[in-house]
């Protein structure tokens, strides 16, 4: 089982699959690297190095007490990015391991990364406070609080009012699966419709 130990001696498993440029993982909560399992395949099979790792307390990865937090997280990666002498490597991260990806670049720069992809990432904070003071202002959150829950489009010769547009996920003979528009005058709950 491929691991590396970390400074504080936590042991970080991965999966490290093909040749060619580097392409780096970061699985959300409570996922494991088996969750990029069929991307990784894919490029590894078309001329890229794939990389995951089970971030600590996930998986295979130590389950350790302390370090659950993203600065540690990004050191951990950072660890392995060592341990395997990634350069230019392309970073991919979804949900939490969007936060992983940001939160690495943020502490450990760019010099070893071409690119980073964030996928339904949740970052770090973005909000402004003393301790962050490169954020962004809490009217900015008030602006979409405004505006979010609110009629967004107004479709053409569909009624005159604002409408909602709703894309539920396509799946094939199944009921709703098309999108469903909303006419905003209409008190409906969205999960309700669909």
């Amino acid at each position: 089982m491929p691991t590396i130990t970390t400074k504080d001696r936590t042991q970080i498993y991965y999966n490290d699959w093909g040749t060619g440029q580097p392409v780096v993982f970061s699985h959300g909560w409570p996922l494991t690297a088996d969750a990029w399992e069929s991307q990784m395949f894919f490029l590894a099979s078309h001329g890229y190095r794939c990389i995951a790792h089970d971030r600590r307390g996930h998986g295979r990865s130590s389950q350790p007490w302390n370090g659950n937090e993203r600065d540690t997280y990004a050191d951990d990666l950072a660890e392995l990015f060592d341990a395997l002498d990634l350069k230019q490597a392309v970073m991919i991260g979804h949900s939490t391991g969007g936060g992983e990806v940001a939160r690495f670049i943020g502490r450990h720069g760019t010099k070893r990364v071409a690119k980073a992809v964030l996928m339904g990432a949740v970052p770090p904070l973005m909000l402004k406070t003393a301790a962050n003071p490169g954020g962004l202002p809490i009217e900015v959150f008030d602006g979409f609080r405004g505006v979010f829950g609110r009629p967004v489009a107004v479709l053409p010769g569909c009624c005159q009012r604002p409408v909602l547009w709703l894309q539920p996920a396509r799946r094939q003979g199944v009921p709703g699966a098309d999108p469903v528009v909303v006419d905003a005058g209409h008190d409906v709950r969205p999960q309700e419709r669909l």
